[in-house]
């Protein structure tokens, strides 16, 4: 099977999703981690399109789309690392998107926001909060200020020194 690009990125406008969460972390000094991914999911009948993503973007790997969901049987083709998202995922989307343009877009600028290492700041995360708490309409799980409150401490803790 070989599907065109143009399949692809229709494919991603209705089964796909730039993703953008800030997560709790006992790894990082803030206890706050921003995580990234972009993925696409199928019923097992179409594995062969998640396969061709990640032959056409060299990148990623397919997985159950569901850990916690048994009667969920979907697959999702995923791409986490940073380094395939900016190089590979990114410039095989910009510009070519119609629905999911703006989500991209947010996607995207927060991208290089880490790309230079502005997310450990107060000033990176805040402008990072702002941009991901804007792409989707569901409830986010953490309040923005509990979040900020975390860099806070760590910037006037780091101040004192």
């Amino acid at each position: 099977m070989s599907l065109s690009d143009d399949y692809l990125i229709g494919f991603t406008e209705g089964e796909g999703m730039f993703y953008i969460g800030i997560v709790r972390s006992y790894e990082t000094k803030t206890g706050w981690q921003v995580i990234y991914f972009f993925k696409v999911s199928q019923n097992p009948i179409g594995v062969g399109v998640l396969n061709q993503f990640k032959k056409r973007l060299g990148c990623g790997y397919i997985k159950q789309n569901s850990q916690t969901d048994k009667t969920d049987r979907s697959l999702a083709y995923v791409v986490r690392d940073f380094p395939s998202l900016r190089d590979k995922v990114v410039p095989f989307f910009k510009g070519k998107l119609v629905i999911k343009r703006q989500v991209f877009k947010k996607f995207k600028k927060i991208l290089d926001i880490v790309a230079k290492k502005q997310h450990l700041t107060l000033d990176g995360i805040t402008k990072i909060l702002e941009i991901a708490y804007s792409m989707n309409t569901q409830k986010r799980k953490v309040e923005k200020q509990l979040i900020l409150e975390a860099f806070m401490k760590l910037e006037s803790s780091q101040a004192i020194r």
